[in-house]
């Protein structure tokens, strides 16, 4: 090791190194005189050395405190969210790479307190991280509540920093190697440390009790090193807060429930928080854990935790609800996971990571216990499952208010989907195309990955679909309501699906739920619901639901007569728009510039359909279409979005995908405007 750091060090001018250092890990204030010399003698820009355990030294250069310092090396994803980062207390003794290039650009805010006597811009009194790592740090900041430079807070508490270091070469020698101990030099050599060795939960727990707010029931709240949004969220939620050391006794406490804060290092250490949880879950008051909290819960219930490879650390991690199967976007700073294994009997997964399986959470199914593994008080990151706050004490407040412990939420799997009946492309032909062709192929192929049997009814044998061995099951049947009901009547299928048939196999589906052939058979509709591809397909009933969630759109009138659509076009004023509904691909729709050419339209299109829409000429007009995936669980993704190349002249599409704007909105507002709307409807209908 020191052949190695020697030979780094030789690699740089001596001018700008110490000539003899008295380094040290020993935390010291900003006004030290040890701590003012070094400063004197190695400022920003000077060299330093960033040394893993294997030997690999990295060159960077000084932005922060010119100390040696050393711990395990760990990364983040975030574009954002350094003042709360570092001043979160389950990075304690962890030397941090941010993966995001540039850091440093928006400074530090101020040490401003909240109403509760809380930082409002940081997670505790002080950086909690040995050191920290980035790509490119920003001299120059901007921002209207920033007071100093980053590189000034950490000489403020003496942590060192390295900038021009390739982060993205040591994330991936993380990933792919997993977590290894790491120190930052100048001029003398450190031994490793590791921080996971020692009780680190003891280091960042407060030593005597405080209380925090005013309310209606009265929370212990275990401090491991718990965040200041935690604090937060639970008193403005109209709890009293007792914040308690780590190995305070609080089973002779009176409270009404019970919260595990977040910490670092290895859950283990804290085996006095774990023989005291292990006498609370003895009672019916419930529980609450978050990070650390989640590890230590497990513990006292019997399970057993393990060192992840590389940790989960960041803002984007994907948790998904094991009992309704929404995935949520969550927060995460942990290098420790419950084995979900080995789970007592009564214990079961709450939340699972859609990444890398590791467990997200724990809950009980017969107390009202639970715990997650990510941030639910973000701080940084989404907010999208602070919902977990109100339902600890909602079960608080039930289980006061009753004098017996509440029910646990925990519901059981429903009977899971065997067997699907899949309504397929049927002919090259309008409404039939090859898209759908392809579209259901891929859907046969997901439902078998899940292990779920697939019957297809299709028409055409030159498909994709019918191709052998691709479903387990092919009718090469029309897809109409007779032939489709003798298929639900043979094969007993537990759903069908609609949308992969074309209007053809919608319309199929929309029959077959109305004439009650899907309720007779117990054969559920899986995908989109019939109530909205009828919402969706009736020309009149979609303007009505976009009216109801208040999206604008052209003017437009629904006709089932001549007579109607003639004075609707009065009301709206020429040229107009009929479209038809019910219509594969749109068929029969057009322009009309006069009363003559669209009574000629709606003559025609009342042939064939019961309804056309009459509305304002939208020629000239931008097209941009989204292609938009919505579970049953209310996840949504864009699988891709498709712009005309002219601006609208006579594309006619289905009503239920096509959004306009006028064309001379710029590319990015486009893009802004239309996705969340997009998304939104999606949801809504």
């Amino acid at each position: 090791m020191q052949t190695t750091l020697r030979r780094a060090l030789n690699k740089t001018s001596t001018k700008t190194l110490l000539r003899r250092s008295t380094c040290s890990t020993s935390k010291r204030g900003f006004g030290s005189s040890s701590f003012s010399q070094r400063r004197e003698q190695i400022k920003d820009g000077s060299p330093g050395f960033l040394i893993l355990n294997d030997g690999t030294s990295h060159k960077g250069h000084s932005f922060g405190a010119p100390r040696a310092s050393s711990g395990e090396i760990v990364f983040s994803t975030g574009m954002v969210g350094y003042p709360e980062a570092l001043t979160d207390p389950s990075f304690r003794g962890q030397i941090l790479v941010l993966t995001y290039p540039l850091v440093g650009n928006y400074g530090v805010p101020g040490r401003t307190p909240d109403q509760h006597g809380l930082a409002k811009n940081f997670e505790s009194s002080h950086i909690h991280v040995s050191g920290l790592i980035v790509s490119e740090y920003s001299k120059s900041y901007s921002h209207w509540n920033a007071v100093q430079s980053l590189g000034q807070w950490l000489k403020d508490e003496n942590v060192p920093g390295l900038e021009g270091i390739d982060t993205r070469a040591i994330t991936q020698k993380i990933r792919e190697e997993g977590a290894t101990l790491a120190k930052i030099v100048w001029n003398k050599d450190i031994p490793f440390t590791d921080p996971n060795l020692r009780n680190l939960v003891d280091d960042v727990s407060i030593k005597e009790p405080k209380v925090y707010g005013d309310g209606d029931v009265k929370i212990i709240a275990v401090d491991c090193g718990i965040k200041n949004n935690i604090i937060r969220c639970l008193v403005e939620k109209g709890a009293t807060v007792k914040v308690v050391p780590w190995n305070y006794d609080f089973t002779r406490e009176d409270y009404d429930g019970l919260f595990i804060s977040n910490g670092p290092g290895d859950p283990s250490m804290a085996s006095i928080t774990i023989d005291h949880l292990r006498t609370s879950l003895n009672k019916d008051k419930p529980i609450f854990g978050i990070c650390l909290g989640n590890q230590l819960l497990a513990l006292a219930a019997g399970a057993k935790t393990y060192k992840l490879k590389y940790g989960n650390r960041g803002q984007n991690q994907p948790a998904v609800d094991q009992l309704t199967g929404q995935a949520y976007i969550t927060p995460q700073n942990h290098g420790f996971a419950v084995d979900q294994a080995s789970l007592p009997h009564n214990w079961k997964p709450y939340f699972v990571n859609a990444t890398d399986g590791s467990n997200e959470g724990i809950i009980c199914t017969d107390r009202p216990f639970f715990s997650v593994q990510f941030h639910p008080e973000a701080k940084g990151g989404p907010y999208d499952t602070g919902f977990l706050f109100d339902r600890f004490l909602s079960q608080v407040r039930d289980t006061k208010k009753n004098k017996k412990a509440a029910a646990s939420f925990y519901n059981k799997p429903k009977k899971a989907i065997e067997k699907v009946l899949v309504l397929g492309s049927g002919g090259l032909q309008i409404g039939q195309a090859g898209e759908f062709d392809y579209s259901g192929s891929q859907c046969i192929k997901a439902l078998k990955e899940e292990g779920i049997q697939t019957v297809l009814v299709n028409p055409n044998i030159a498909t994709v679909q019918t191709a052998e061995g691709l479903a387990d099951s092919v009718y090469f049947m029309p897809v109409t309501p007779k032939f489709i009901e003798d298929i639900i009547k043979k094969e007993k299928p537990d759903g069908i699906l609609l949308g992969f048939g074309g209007q053809t196999g919608l319309n199929c589906g929309v029959a077959l739920e109305q004439s009650g052939v899907l309720k007779k058979y117990g054969c559920k509709v899986l995908g989109t619901q019939v109530k909205s591809i009828i919402d969706t397909e009736d020309r009149d009933l979609f303007s009505k639901r976009l009216g109801e969630i208040n999206v604008p759109i052209a003017p437009s009138q629904a006709c089932d007569t001549v007579e109607a659509s003639l004075k609707a076009a009065d009301k709206i004023g020429y040229p107009v728009i009929v479209r038809v509904a019910y219509a594969l691909g749109g068929l029969g729709s057009g322009f009309a510039n006069n009363a003559e050419e669209l009574e000629y339209l709606v003559v025609k299109a009342l042939g064939s359909a019961p309804q056309v829409l009459v509305e304002k000429d939208l020629r000239g007009w931008k097209e941009v279409e989204y292609e938009v995936v919505r579970d049953c669980k209310g996840n949504a993704i864009t699988v891709c979005n498709m712009e005309n190349f002219d601006p609208m002249e006579s594309i006619l599409e289905s009503q239920s995908s096509l959004l306009l704007l006028k064309h001379s909105r710029t590319k990015s507002t486009t893009f802004y405007v239309l996705l969340p709307l997009k998304l939104y409807l999606t949801s809504e209908l």
